[in-house]
């Protein structure tokens, strides 16, 4: 064990169940270990491993709905995607990182943690806009929400949600970001809380609910008005 890396809190093992348990500890000392070595990670978060990254981002968990394709836009050293993964077996996830060092990072981790309901996939979230679709979108500290916006919803099958990870300025940014909002079409847009009495303070989320956005609906009516009509009878 990394001699920063500190024993998890006792909520933790409330946190993660059954098989979970041994994957959370195994993924803390890769964190600990090659995720700073390689620059994934920074050697001032090991001590705060357990409490700022894997439980604060176990407790998304709570947002996500059962059985779903989710990808984790941007997912770094696998937070909050792999976390997500080990918590949720029921759900299948794809890490979306653009960068090969931490592509590379990523496949070794689902490797060693044989987490069979995981793909990595490299690549920028605009490339695979209408070749891939899912039901949920994931991102920590990706970009603000505005611009996170424009990669996420591609990505979302009509009525899937995005879960944006944000901080203390998430009403602010939320704000900020109506106009984006209102012409991206999205259903709706809201703070969620998860994790109270688990992680202090609780993580505060952006979910956002897909709709049709506004190109999309026009060329779906372009397809309706191109459609042959049925013949009236004589």
């Amino acid at each position: 064990m990394s001699e920063q890396l500190p024993e998890p809190p006792e909520i933790a093992r409330e946190v993660f169940t059954g098989a979970a348990w041994s994957r959370a500890e195994a993924f803390a000392e890769l964190l600990a270990g090659p995720g700073v070595v390689r620059g994934l990670l920074g050697p001032r978060e090991v001590p705060r491993i357990w409490d700022r990254h894997l439980l604060n981002c176990a407790v998304v968990a709570e947002a996500v709905p059962a059985d779903v394709r989710l990808v984790d836009i941007g997912s770094g050293a696998g937070l909050p995607g792999i976390v997500l993964a080990i918590v949720r077996p029921d759900i299948t996830v794809t890490l979306l990182e653009p960068l090969l060092r931490r592509t590379a990072f990523l496949a070794e981790c689902v490797e060693l943690l044989k987490l069979e309901n995981v793909e990595v996939l490299r690549g920028r979230a605009e490339e695979f806009a209408g070749k891939r679709e899912f039901d949920v979108a994931s991102a920590r500290a990706v970009a603000p929400l505005d611009r996170l916006l424009t990669w996420a919803l591609p990505l979302l099958r009509e009525g899937g949600e995005l879960l944006a990870m944000k901080g203390e300025r998430a009403a602010e940014e939320l704000a900020e970001a109506e106009e984006r909002l209102r012409s991206s079409g999205v259903r709706s847009a809201e703070l969620v809380s998860v994790g109270r009495g688990k992680v202090e303070p609780h993580a505060t989320l952006i979910r956002v609910v897909a709709g049709r956005a506004p190109e999309r609906a026009r060329q779906a009516s372009r397809r309706k008005d191109r459609a042959p009509r049925p013949k009236r009878g004589r």
